[in-house]
């Protein structure tokens, strides 16, 4: 076999129906299987979608494991050659994994590749590729260096800004929104740490790629990542983020020059309270209407998802909104909503 496809979902049915539903299209012409494991989603995602996609593995965890445990569960009963972390909101379009599995045969180096992400606004994501977060160039993140010369290596290290976003990459870091792995590299350099329960597990595992002698690589096939629809932002969020930083660099540099290993854990910790804070303090607000210079909807018996991402791709209008409608389900997906 040569594909096995990954989803972790978590409350987000509509979301992951759309992503299937562009899946089971990308596959068409490979030999792949697909899994989705449901992190004891409350919104019936199970029942919703199993009546629809009969050719996926389910599997339904009583509660929630988090993201890396959830991975390691359908990785053991994989089958592929090559095996592919997705998020339940991306969408692909019909060739992308074609083209990415041909760039991996092409390569033997290959350990990892990562795509171009557009959010839902057509926005190109720059986690897309990364740099490791070493203590300079965390320092340099967490301080604003980074966001005051985004374009220069010294600063910009973390979001490799400097590096084109329409050309292929050997790079450090890639996302496990998705994250195409070789198996070969998998088996040597170690499954997901499950001690990273929600974030920081890609940063970790595109650092052992790389240690087992592999190669990790940013492929400008685009792809929609709805960012942010998979995950709840609230206090616990930013719990699990902050520690999932705390202990990749506690695992990774637990040698560092004192002083950085000083200013970094005070840094991570800073950050993590401030933001608790926000979470605890922000009083809920009526929605206000957003204003888009722009509005386009795509109808998806009308349109192929390569080309509406295309269309995304190319898009220069800032504030523009796009819609994907899905007739067979009646449902309309926008950069943060499913009705």
């Amino acid at each position: 076999m040569k594909l096995s496809i990954i989803i972790v979902n978590y409350n987000v049915k509509y979301f992951l129906e759309q992503c299937l539903d562009s899946v089971l299209r990308a596959v068409r012409n490979l030999d792949a299987e697909i899994f989705v494991i449901d992190n004891h989603s409350s919104d019936d995602s199970l029942a919703y979608l199993l009546p629809k996609f009969p050719g996926v593995k389910f599997i339904d965890n009583q509660y929630n494991v988090g993201f890396s445990k959830a991975n390691n569960q359908a990785i053991a009963q994989s089958r592929g050659e090559y095996i592919l972390l997705l998020n339940p909101d991306t969408v692909v379009g019909e060739s992308a994994l074609e083209n990415v599995c041909r760039f991996m045969n092409e390569n033997p180096r290959a350990g990892a590749v990562g795509v171009k992400m557009l959010d839902g606004f057509g926005e190109f994501l720059p986690e897309s590729k990364r740099g490791f977060p070493s203590p300079w160039r965390s320092f340099c993140k967490m301080s604003g260096l980074a966001k005051l010369f985004p374009h220069t290596k010294a600063f910009g290290g973390y979001h490799l800004r400097y590096l084109n976003e329409n050309e292929s990459h050997e790079v450090e870091v890639l996302a496990g929104a998705f994250m195409m792995l070789r198996r070969k590299a998998l088996d040597i350099s170690g499954w997901l740490d499950e001690r990273f329960f929600m974030y920081g597990e890609d940063i970790d595992l595109s650092y052992r790629i790389i240690q087992a002698g592999f190669a990790n690589y940013y492929f400008p096939e685009p792809i929609i990542h709805y960012k942010g629809e998979s995950t709840k932002k609230d206090i616990k969020y930013v719990k699990h983020f902050y520690e999932a930083m705390l202990i990749f660099f506690n695992k990774h540099y637990p040698h560092s020059n004192w002083i950085f290993k000083y200013l970094i854990r005070m840094a991570i910790v800073a950050s993590g309270v401030v933001s608790a804070l926000q979470k605890a303090l922000k009083r809920p607000e009526k929605a206000q209407k957003q204003s888009f210079r722009k509005h386009v909807t795509f109808n998806t018996q009308e349109i192929s998802y390569d080309q509406l991402i295309r269309t995304m791709n190319k898009n220069t209008t800032k504030n523009t909104l796009f819609r994907i409608y899905h007739p067979d389900s009646g449902i309309t997906i926008t950069a943060n909503t499913a009705t």
